[in-house]
């Protein structure tokens, strides 16, 4: 359910502002933008005369449409459709352009669905999750397709990132799907508005963009249905303030969209980043299987793993493994690391250990600052490679 709505004095304020937005939204848009739109909201409006009163109640509308909108889309778009479209782009500018299409998109669908928010149909999304199927209206069949095409939209926006950013996905293993839909959702803890993303948005939508993030919050479970009931209930507060109706549907579907574009930017290029630094390392080390050795040993000195540095460490073995075959089953079954036992590895190597120096280095700094337990290993490991 909602929280309580603003008060009027904050509600006619935003109701100016969005009209601005929404008159330079709707009015500049071009014929192109405005067909694309209006045939992705027909094709919805067949699919949601499919679901039942239950579907959407439960929340099994999102299984059915995260598997109607992904299937084929992620056949014809890959890495090779995007630079036959744009040949020689850096992923960067490609992602923006993306972003920006998806606002357009998502500001359009706003405009042409809010004219369905009626106080009695806002009243009974409201009260869905409680209701019975018996009492859902018919009406309520023109309101999803609102919220089904933005959630269509913010899940292909973020998979045309990861594959622009070439960050591998594969959409039937649980763990990567899962990955892709609280990405492109901005579904953990708050942490878009942590971020500071919603720097984005103007300074007196930042409460309302706040509350939409805020509204809802997703269950532990990772049933798709629990998304879908997830993604309805956060739909209430976008339609269930008083005094805004269409305006404020063009801007919070605007600025929704951007902000989850944004985010699956950050996510996504991050690891894109922390891949990359692995490629490299990979390849230019001349000892593998110590280089993961050290990696570990950098990674655990102050007892924590970071995301990022869990990341670059699954890459390292992945990379190791398929270029060097080279595959440490005592390092994969290791509980505790001792530095002893690394010392004894390096000791043991001949040759030049500058390249084992580095990597050192790149991974004490891939999530960020060295510190200082991180220092010490690193001054020792210099001393050692140079043999003092």
């Amino acid at each position: 359910m909602p929280k309580a709505p603003i008060d009027a004095v904050d509600a006619v304020d935003i109701e100016n502002a969005v009209d601005i937005e929404n008159a330079v939204d709707v009015d500049d848009a071009n014929d192109a933008d405005r067909k694309v739109v209006e045939n992705e909201r027909e094709e919805l409006r067949k699919f949601i005369t499919g679901l039942s009163p239950n579907d959407i109640k439960s929340g099994e509308w999102f299984t059915k449409l995260a598997a109607q909108a992904l299937s084929s889309y992620t056949n014809k778009v890959n890495w090779q459709y995007f630079q036959e479209r744009y040949e020689g782009v850096p992923a960067d500018a490609i992602v923006d352009q993306r972003i920006k299409m998806a606002t357009r998109y998502a500001a359009l669908e706003g405009g042409l669905s809010a004219g369905a928010y009626s106080a009695t149909v806002i009243a009974t999304l409201g009260s869905l999750g409680g209701s019975s199927p018996a009492t859902v209206p018919a009406a309520i069949g023109t309101v999803m397709v609102d919220v089904a095409f933005i959630t269509q939209l913010q899940l292909r926006l973020a998979y045309d990132i990861a594959v622009l950013y070439r960050v591998p996905l594969d959409l039937s293993d649980p763990d990567d799907m899962w990955k892709l839909i609280r990405v492109a959702f901005t579904i953990k803890s708050g942490e878009v508005v942590s971020q500071g993303v919603v720097r984005a948005v103007p300074a007196i939508m930042r409460p309302l963009i706040k509350r939409f993030y805020s509204g809802a919050v997703l269950s532990a479970a990772r049933g798709l249905p629990f998304v879908g009931k997830f993604l309805l209930q956060r739909s209430v507060i976008k339609i269930g303030i008083p005094l805004v109706g269409v305006p404020l549907a063009v801007v919070l579907n605007r600025y929704t969209t951007l902000i989850a574009g944004r985010h699956a930017r950050a996510v996504f290029r991050n690891e894109a980043r922390v891949i990359e630094l692995a490629e490299k390392l990979s390849e230019r080390s001349r000892q593998p299987q110590l280089m993961l050795w050290v990696a570990w040993l950098v990674i655990m000195a102050d007892h924590k793993i970071s995301d990022d540095e869990a990341l670059l460490m699954r890459h390292l073995v992945r990379l190791v493994r398929d270029r060097h075959q080279v595959v440490d089953e005592q390092l994969a079954h290791l509980v505790d690391i001792d530095p002893a036992d690394v010392w004894r590895r390096l000791d043991a190597e001949p040759g030049d250990l500058s390249d084992i120096l580095d990597v050192a280095d790149c991974v004490a700094s891939v999530d960020g600052a060295i510190n200082a337990r991180e220092k010490v290993i690193i001054s020792e490991l210099g001393d050692r490679a140079g043999r003092v």
